[in-house]
């Protein structure tokens, strides 16, 4: 009895054993079958946990998540800062902004193992979709509207200035920088288009606030005030026509500037006194005083031997030497046939005195040859001014018109021509006599009418550019 009763226990064992058995294995079989189909699934769909730009696209498809993460682009905003607030957020699509994440996503997708999806739940996949461009011609316009924004606003701040020379009444000293709240703007944009290339989301002005480059302490700075007070202190004298004087060295101290971190002069003022100095000056325009032999000082009118100051030329001269920061004496640049550097007329010299109609020859200071003339007829008078002998030619014909206007052809042994109208110094054998009121009745057309045997003496001791003085 016992043992049927064993046979039927074991029996029921048995039965039951492959009643669980068979349900482990349906179970099996049923979870190994769903978890195909979940492969199978994320075969075509993003794992869990997937990110792509912080944007879920977990169990989406290709075009589900194409659609969300270029919609996340294209409101993607990038902020400006200034002062720890917003000063102005941009649409990154508005700047030309395009999104084309289908390759990135495409590539995820291609890579990840359907299979895994099941430990995609215990971990996370995060990606950036890198083929975002910009329409370069969208974005060149927006920032150069952006940039004229910053200009505005840029204009509105303390500027912040260098350390530089400054003049003040008590001369010239250094003045401190200043460091003001504007920023660069050239900079800014740079790291404004940088940033939206680069996926950023802000950019703060505040990291572009303007620093002074040079500073009170510069020692360059300190020796560019030193220049300064050196050319102020310079003693620049003029040499002109042998008189000697300083310009005024607070006239100096006006001029000085200090522009461009460099010690210059005001070139208009420079000019200005340099005309001065012509205008006062040029004996191509003023008379020359002189120390006659018998009618004390006349002013006698320019003639051939002059000179004129080219101002623009000494102008740039002046300031040249000025600059240099040395003591100097100098003489005017200038053109004309004779020089400032030396008188005008010196001490060898011929004067000519119409109204005593004599005619003297220094030489050194000394009488060398004298004697009395017969100078221009009152028609044809002679000109008076400082002149000089410029040429000296032997058997010369002088040719010209006479009062009636008939032709004359006077041969003559000495000839030295001196302006540039045909008057000259020359011998005159046709004379009677000389001196006294011959000139009114039997006077020349210009000339100097000489007696012959003092003309030759005079010819051989008459150097060319001797000066001539007429009165």
């Amino acid at each position: 009895m016992s043992q049927v009763s064993n046979r039927r226990k074991r029996h029921k064992k048995n039965k039951n054993t492959k009643l669980i058995l068979g349900s482990i294995a349906a179970v099996g079989i049923v979870a190994v079958g769903g978890y195909a189909l979940g492969s199978n699934y994320y075969s075509k769909h993003f794992l869990p946990n997937t990110q792509v730009e912080a944007v879920e696209i977990s169990n989406m498809s290709l075009e589900q998540a194409q659609k969300i993460v270029d919609d996340q682009h294209k409101n993607q905003s990038f902020q400006i800062k200034l002062d720890n607030q917003v000063l102005k957020e941009i649409k990154k699509s508005d700047f030309g902004m395009e999104s084309n994440s289908k390759a990135t996503l495409e590539s995820i997708l291609k890579a990840q193992n359907p299979w895994s999806w099941g430990g995609s739940f215990f971990s996370s996949k995060k990606a950036t979709a890198n083929k975002t461009t910009f329409n370069q011609e969208v974005l060149t316009q927006q920032l150069n509207s952006l940039k004229t924004e910053l200009d505005q606003v840029n204009q509105g701040r303390t500027q912040t200035q260098d350390a530089g020379i400054a003049r003040e009444a008590s001369g010239f000293v250094i003045t401190p920088e200043v460091q003001g709240n504007n920023f660069n703007v050239d900079q800014a944009m740079k790291a404004i288009e940088k940033g939206l290339k680069s996926g950023q989301t802000s950019v703060s002005l505040n990291d572009f606030i303007q620093k002074p480059s040079v500073t009170s302490k510069d020692a360059h700075l300190q020796e560019e005030l030193n220049t300064v007070n050196k050319v102020i202190q310079v003693q620049a004298n003029y040499s002109i026509s042998g008189t000697t004087f300083q310009i005024p060295t607070e006239q100096i101290a006006d001029w000085v500037t200090y522009e461009n971190k460099q010690v210059t002069l005001n070139q208009e003022k420079v000019q200005a006194y340099v005309q001065q100095l012509a205008d006062q000056y040029n004996t191509s325009m003023n008379p020359t005083s002189f120390n006659s032999t018998k009618r004390g000082t006349v002013s006698v009118p320019a003639g051939t031997l002059s000179w004129s100051i080219q101002v623009a030329d000494e102008a740039a001269a002046l300031t040249e030497q000025i600059l240099a920061g040395e003591n100097f004496t100098r003489s005017p640049i200038t053109k004309g046939s004779a020089k400032a550097s030396q008188p005008l007329v010196g001490n060898t010299y011929i004067e000519v005195d119409l109204t005593n109609q004599h005619m003297w020859y220094y030489k050194d200071g000394a009488v060398v040859i004298e004697t009395d003339v017969v100078t221009g007829k009152p028609t044809t008078p002679t000109p008076k001014g400082v002149d000089y002998i410029w040429k000296k030619e032997r058997n010369a014909t002088l040719r010209g018109t006479n009062d009636d206007g008939s032709k004359y052809a006077s041969p003559v042994s000495y000839w030295m021509p001196v302006d540039w109208t045909g008057v000259g110094i020359h011998d005159s054998d046709w004379q009677p006599a000389y001196g006294g009121d011959l000139w009114k009745t039997r006077g020349s057309h210009g000339c100097v009418n000489t007696p012959p045997s003092v003309m030759a003496q005079l010819y051989n001791a008459v150097e060319v550019g001797t000066p001539v003085v007429i009165f």
